[in-house]
């Protein structure tokens, strides 16, 4: 991926802009996914952009973790990934022309003094908020400066007035200036904050669209008053609503939220879990399974939902089951090798016809894997099941089977044949006959048709599986 920033705002551009505090959540993939499909469905570009200031928290395994996610979800970026860090001397030198035009600063209160402040702002019931002790204005005079200590730079908000946008998810939205205070947009240190960042790097790689989490609501109007002050258009803003676990709660680590990639290691499907998600803030009619190609030629911001949405684990596997069920057989033996590989299985040409035969009783590849490794393992029968089927009674019925599968051409058709004329010999049903083979053969009574079974097992292991019964 190219990692030049672009200046032209022909197209649609949109960003995810992770921290790499953690590992990646559905909650915060589905603030990739959206984004992603929108530049996907109107030709534009997605670019990724790492937001690594937090030097207490940010670590390389969480960016490889968010990476690696993106990359099983084939959310591919055009653009990145840009780190922050990285992009220090350019903040700085906007701050300085932020500085030169009058729009900032310097702020000598320190910590304690705004504690206190807040603590009398809030005794008199009032919006805890920094009261602009340092802002000068004509005919203000400034209290006199303290020794040794190094001042934040403050961003002058404007006064009066409201800050507005037209959200793609919320509707218009207006803020009061009066509501804001002036937000520190440097350290004292000189290290620029996330919200000046944030802009700096919007305009920078020509952002059109910000797609995010309605978390960032409240960073929207200071972000919007800074974009004003650098004499460039903000972007069009869409606020997603929160994702809820099962529990009702925000998804978050500390509720219990996995990482993205524990459900591919669960044996989920990319295209299964894009589809679930999708479905987790937007929707198209009543269309519930949907591919890949269909979603992006669907997708827009209009069908966005303004409600929470809840994660729902059982939901997930049904969804997951019908993209099993939809794959094509060849496709989905790829899908499954590596859980196969876990099992020490080395699969051969029978695979697709398995994955076929099985699929429809399967919701992940870890099920679908385990119903394939007895056609290549050593099978332990169900031990109900066996005391069940596996009788005394029903032993030389499962001989006289073994013996007619010895000389028996091994196809479907013939092995249904040879089947029947055991059972004619016999006297038995086939249910009687039926169960123990599959338990024998499967390891449980509860299989696909027979024939179909044994035809891609091993003629050899079925044979000495009935007869050692």
């Amino acid at each position: 991926m190219t990692q030049s920033l672009s200046s032209s705002s022909a197209r649609t551009r949109t960003r995810f802009a992770p921290s790499p505090t953690g590992f990646i959540h559905l909650g915060n993939i589905r603030s990739a996914l959206y984004p992603w499909a929108f530049a996907r469905a109107t030709g534009g570009d997605f670019i990724l952009r790492i937001e690594d200031t937090d030097l207490d928290r940010s670590t390389q395994a969480s960016v490889d973790v968010i990476i690696e996610g993106m990359a099983w979800l084939g959310l591919d970026h055009d653009e990145g990934p840009f780190y922050q860090m990285q992009r220090m001397d350019r903040y700085k030198a906007v701050l300085a022309d932020l500085i030169a035009a009058g729009h900032v600063y310097p702020c000598y209160m320190s910590m304690e003094a705004l504690d206190a402040l807040r603590e009398r702002q809030m005794a008199n019931k009032e919006k805890p908020r920094y009261d602009g002790t340092w802002r000068p204005t004509e005919g203000k005079t400034l209290p006199a400066i303290p020794e040794g200590v190094k001042p934040v730079l403050r961003f002058k908000n404007p006064i009066g007035g409201v800050v507005a946008w037209d959200d793609k998810v919320k509707g218009r939205i207006e803020i009061s200036n009066d509501e804001l205070d002036d937000l520190v947009i440097a350290r004292p240190d000189g290290t620029p904050t996330y919200n000046f960042c944030v802009v700096v790097d919007d305009i920078d790689m020509a952002i059109t669209h910000v797609i995010r989490g309605d978390d960032h609501v409240n960073n929207t109007p200071r972000q919007i008053n800074i974009f004003k002050a650098l004499g460039k258009e903000p972007p069009i803003y869409a606020h997603l609503p929160t994702v809820l676990n099962e529990q009702g709660e925000k998804m978050s680590k500390r509720n219990g939220a996995k990482a993205v990639t524990a459900y591919r290691d669960e044996g989920y499907l990319p295209d299964a879990m894009v589809n679930y998600l999708a479905r987790l803030g937007w929707s198209h009619g009543d269309d519930e399974i949907f591919s890949r190609a269909q979603f992006l030629e669907w997708f827009n911001l209009d069908h966005l939902g303004r409600s929470a949405a809840q994660f729902d684990e059982a939901k997930l596997k049904w969804v997951n089951a019908q993209h099993l069920k939809a794959m094509g057989d060849a496709e989905l033996a790829q899908h499954v090798q590596p859980f196969l590989a876990k099992l020490g299985v080395v699969a051969d040409e029978r695979l697709p016809s398995i994955c076929g035969l099985f699929k429809d009783r399967c919701d992940t590849l870890v099920v679908l894997a385990n119903w394939i490794s007895a056609f290549y393992l050593d099978v332990v029968p169900n031990a109900e099941e066996k005391n069940q089927h596996v009788t005394d009674a029903v032993k030389p019925a499962l001989a006289v089977l073994a013996d007619k599968l010895v000389s028996c051409a091994w196809d479907k058709a013939s092995i249904a044949a040879a089947i029947k004329e055991a059972l004619v010999e016999t006297g038995l049903k086939m249910p009687q006959l039926a169960m123990p083979v599959r338990v024998l053969v499967m390891g449980t009574a509860q299989t696909p048709s027979l024939d179909a079974v044994l035809f891609l097992s091993q003629r050899e292991k079925i044979i000495a599986r009935l007869k050692n019964a």
